[in-house]
């Protein structure tokens, strides 16, 4: 009997190559069929809360409340250097500055609301807007502040908006580790041999996606709305990386440094069940 797992990532450029060669049949997990569910991040991560999802792409503040119902895989995130979160605003000040005023964030459990948070104090109460309309409201004045992520990293300085902090930069020099932003979870209660088998094939859907770059980004194209070829390409060149077919060593560690400090802050539950199934 062929069992149906439901996959939830985003149409953002970067999941959509990752994982067309997984949702169309390119490459298979033995006895399984993949259904897809694309949504943006912070409905992944309230889907994954509600555990709606066998295998789903989560931000990795959300992982920290998930350890206890879903395995992080090796494969398929997204993590990094120079690809953080930017605090953005109409003009140029400081992060000082924006302490106690209106800053808006995409989505409370966002990796880009974490660092926020890790940064310092003062930030305790974001607004929770959708990542796409957070630039519009700074430029009505809505927000004072905005933390911006995806494609919007590429386009703010087109909207007359100036950056405040690259969070991702202030990230790695505080600990000299890439920042990890956003991972695919796997229930549980699949099992570490269905686990296992579900990772290589993430594993070489983003394989077939660099071997067939063509036939990947058309899928990929169709899902990126209003985003031009070109800022679709630098969206999978900053997200899309060697962390992306495995997490590694250093890759693994930067999740560690993550979940520990937010722990330390009171910002994620502890957790002792293990990070990876194995």
């Amino acid at each position: 009997m062929i069992r149906t797992l439901s996959l939830g990532y985003s149409p953002c450029p970067n999941d959509t190559f990752i994982f067309f060669a997984l949702v169309h049949g390119r490459v298979k997990i033995p006895g399984c069929n993949v259904r897809e569910r694309l949504e943006d991040v912070e409905t992944l991560n309230g889907l994954a809360m509600d555990q709606a999802l066998d295998l789903t792409k989560v931000s990795y503040h959300a992982l920290g409340h998930l350890r206890p119902h879903y395995n992080l895989l090796r494969s398929g995130g997204a993590l990094g250097r120079g690809c953080g979160p930017l605090v953005v605003a109409r003009k140029a000040c400081s992060m000082a500055d924006l302490r106690g005023r209106s800053i808006a964030v995409p989505g409370r459990l966002t990796t880009a609301n974490l660092l926020l948070q890790l940064y310092g104090e003062g930030y305790e109460n974001p607004v929770i807007l959708p990542f796409d309309q957070i630039m519009p409201a700074l430029e009505k004045g809505v927000v004072d502040a905005g933390v911006i992520i995806h494609e919007s990293r590429f386009t703010f300085r087109d909207h007359g908006l100036a950056q405040v902090l690259d969070l991702g930069s202030w990230w790695e020099e505080e600990t000299g580790l890439p920042i990890p932003l956003g991972g695919i979870m796997a229930r549980r209660d699949l099992g570490a041999e269905l686990i296992g088998q579900v990772d290589g094939a993430v594993r070489r859907s983003l394989e077939y996606a660099f071997a067939h770059p063509r036939e990947a980004k058309g899928y990929m194209q169709a899902h990126a709305q209003e985003l031009s070829a070109g800022v679709a390409e630098q969206h999978i060149g900053l997200y899309v990386n060697d962390f992306s077919l495995d997490l590694g060593d250093e890759g693994i560690r930067a999740v560690e440094v993550l979940l520990g400090r937010a722990e330390k802050r009171g910002l994620i539950p502890p957790c002792s069940e293990p990070l990876l199934a194995s």
